[in-house]
């Protein structure tokens, strides 16, 4: 299946419509008992999150039957869900509410993320920003741009390549175990400035839109980062895991780091992780 503009156009539109819908109302107005922790004190889940994947996994089965759609409340329900990605001739991966801790916090930063898989390939990426009301969108081979509900377009593209102590970067050092973690952060003065968002979503945009160089994470689930991934790379970046080899939708570990091109990637792994 090749997705076009008419196709991207309407699961952007599902996923302005979940986020009006199920998740801005409850901002900053999350229930008593709203907010759960799922794995660990900082993995959560809302009302918002549960509500806003059931909406979009209804529309984009309606959109697309027979479409197989892998969300990540799904997920924490019942692992077994994940294994549905792998082979599928049109798969979704939905992570709702993106940043939910900054959602359950009521900080203003937090996304709506889905990609299109088409037999193992990624060939389509969402990122809704509920607040400014706007979408990333990458095709693959056509690039990524920004749309406005009305139609008014954006492109994207990464920030030119710049030498380490020129470079922003985010990194995400959650869930890297010692002692690469003590290791790794002891080297981010080696950068220009970093950031830290507790959100893929817009640290994926921020790269996209060249207003950031680098972005580093470890844990690779599936729905935080195949969005983020494809509109980096359609943006016109490079990304690999931490040993050089190419992100896969089945990865779910391994690291990433994107940067603006190859030698850009190879420069901050050297100062980050070193040889």
């Amino acid at each position: 299946m090749r997705f076009n503009d008419k196709m991207a156009a309407e699961v952007a539109t599902l996923l302005r419509d979940a986020s009006l819908a199920e998740i801005k109302p409850r901002f900053r107005r999350l229930a008593s008992g709203a907010i759960r922790a799922k794995s660990s004190a900082t993995d959560l889940v809302t009302d918002a999150d549960e509500a806003a994947e059931r909406v979009i996994t209804a529309a984009l089965a309606e959109c697309f039957p027979g479409c197989v759609v892998v969300g990540e409340e799904a997920c924490a329900a019942d692992a077994g869900v994940l294994g549905r990605l792998a082979g599928a001739d049109l798969a979704f991966v939905v992570d709702p509410v993106d940043g939910t801790a900054n959602f359950a916090a009521g900080v203003p930063l937090f996304g709506c993320m889905a990609a299109a898989v088409v037999k193992g390939e990624v060939v389509a990426a969402w990122i809704h920003d509920p607040m400014g009301d706007d979408t990333a969108i990458a095709l693959r081979g056509e690039g990524a741009w920004i749309e406005a509900p009305d139609g008014h377009r954006v492109a994207l593209r990464v920030a030119p390549p710049a030498p380490v102590e020129r470079m922003i970067a985010a990194v995400s050092w959650t869930y890297i175990e010692e002692p690469v973690r003590s290791q790794l952060t002891a080297r981010l003065p080696r950068f220009a400035g970093g950031v830290h968002f507790r959100c893929a979503a817009h640290e994926y945009r921020l790269l996209a839109t060249g207003n950031a160089h680098v972005a580093v994470y470890n844990r690779l689930m599936p729905w935080d980062h195949l969005p983020g991934w494809l509109l980096h790379r359609e943006a016109g970046g490079h990304s690999a895991r931490f040993d050089g080899s190419e992100y896969r939708p089945e990865h779910t570990g391994g690291g990433l780091i994107a940067a603006p091109d190859k030698a850009s990637w190879e420069a901050a792994r050297e100062a980050l992780l070193g040889a």
